[in-house]
């Protein structure tokens, strides 16, 4: 066992070359790839949410996925990539989202891509919200996965990496019914922490791609931002812990850090980390952050997250009609139902709105965003 919980390498590019030094650096200091064993079939959870190109920040860099299947082939293990991102999950949905990120560069590394779209059910008996939920059933077949997410802002959950990667288990046209059935917040990111600790003992390793991380309008929207770094940790929540700092985001600007200290999955503090590496020479300091101030949604004893409060506080997604091409998507994505539209631009009902942000995510083209008010604006920083 490591006496590392959370390692992080400077990595400036997508360079085969760099990358394979800096992973090969990287797992060294977590334990390295000791638990491969031959014959072993591996799944890497990549984030592949959408149609993104390489280059847009959006989605785990193929590079990256080529040289982690090179080391682990090296150790006698089969390795299948795998994600199902908001849309039907069969063949040509996927095959089209693995040609726009990339991934046919997999199978010339010696892995396979995902083509197993049946789904399983799962129950949890020590989940805090979600102990029956379905997945995707690839993953039965797989001895160990590791979960290889993309740093970035998100609307909902403030950021998405490694703990938030794992809801891309869940069956892309199901995803929005799991935002309606958990509306809060502070739920869904309980919902999160469900699903990550069901997982728990497969998920033998978390890695980030911070070599260039999303900022602004995330996770598909945003600015592409170099950050320089790679992260990896045996634990979701520890990675995302140190990943918030290079971000310049604290334990309670992030509902899933909330929900993972709620069960003493992580320390109160980054500073309590042991960590192999020089974070703080890699920390952004002019990060552009979507932040949540998730320790009102957690702390029931407090008076500030009543009617009044939650209305002032909470973000909610707006059009901006300049940006917006009328091309429904959002109205199609709403799990609430709460989008009409209105000579051709889209409308939201704020008593159906459950502020779930999926019309944000999966706008084509950015024109749904994050509105926070002055006071919440106040609150986070």
């Amino acid at each position: 066992m490591s006496e590392f919980d959370v390692s992080i390498v400077p990595c400036f590019s997508y360079d085969e070359d760099e990358v394979s030094s800096a992973l090969k650096n990287l797992f060294d200091s977590i334990g390295g790839l000791d638990w491969v064993e031959q014959g072993m079939r591996v799944a890497i959870k990549a984030n592949l949410v959408t149609f993104a190109k390489p280059e847009e920040a959006v989605t785990t860099h193929p590079a990256l996925i080529c040289a982690l299947i090179k080391l682990l082939r090296e150790r006698g293990a089969s390795v299948v990539v795998g994600d199902s991102p908001g849309g039907l999950y069969n063949a040509a949905f996927l095959n089209k989202v693995y040609s726009v990120c990339g991934l046919t560069a997999v199978e010339a590394a010696g892995g396979e891509l995902n083509r197993d779209f049946g789904q399983s059910e799962a129950r949890f008996e020590d989940a805090k919200v979600a102990r029956d939920f379905l997945y995707t059933s690839y993953l039965d077949n797989c001895d160990a996965i590791v979960n290889f997410c993309k740093l970035k802002t998100h609307g909902m959950m403030g950021m998405s990496a490694a703990a938030k990667n794992m809801f891309g288990v869940i069956p892309g046209t199901i995803k929005p019914e799991y935002h309606f059935r958990f509306p809060n917040p502070a739920d869904f990111a309980r919902m999160i922490v469900d699903i990550d600790e069901y997982f728990a003992p497969k998920m033998k390793l978390c890695i980030a791609d911070a070599i260039v991380g999303m900022e602004g309008n995330g996770p598909t929207q945003g600015t592409p931002r170099k950050i320089g770094a790679i992260l990896a940790s045996t634990s979701p929540h520890k990675l995302d812990l140190a990943a918030s700092k290079l971000i310049g985001l604290s334990t309670d600007e992030i509902p899933t850090l909330g929900a993972a200290r709620e069960r003493g999955l992580i320390p109160d503090s980054v500073d309590d980390l042991n960590i192999c590496g020089d974070i703080d020479s890699l920390v952004i300091n002019d990060y552009k952050n979507i932040a949540v101030k998730s320790s009102l949604l957690f702390d029931s004893k407090s008076k500030l997250f009543g009617k009044v409060a939650k209305r002032v506080l909470e973000a909610k997604p707006y059009v901006v009609k300049k940006e917006c091409k009328g091309c429904k998507k959002c109205k199609e994505i709403c799990p609430a139902q709460a989008i009409t539209m209105v000579d051709g631009k889209p409308m939201i009902d704020r008593k159906k709105c459950i502020k779930c942000f999926c019309c944000q995510e999966f706008c084509p083209f950015g024109a749904m965003k994050v509105h926070r008010t002055l006071l919440a604006k106040i609150l986070t920083k």
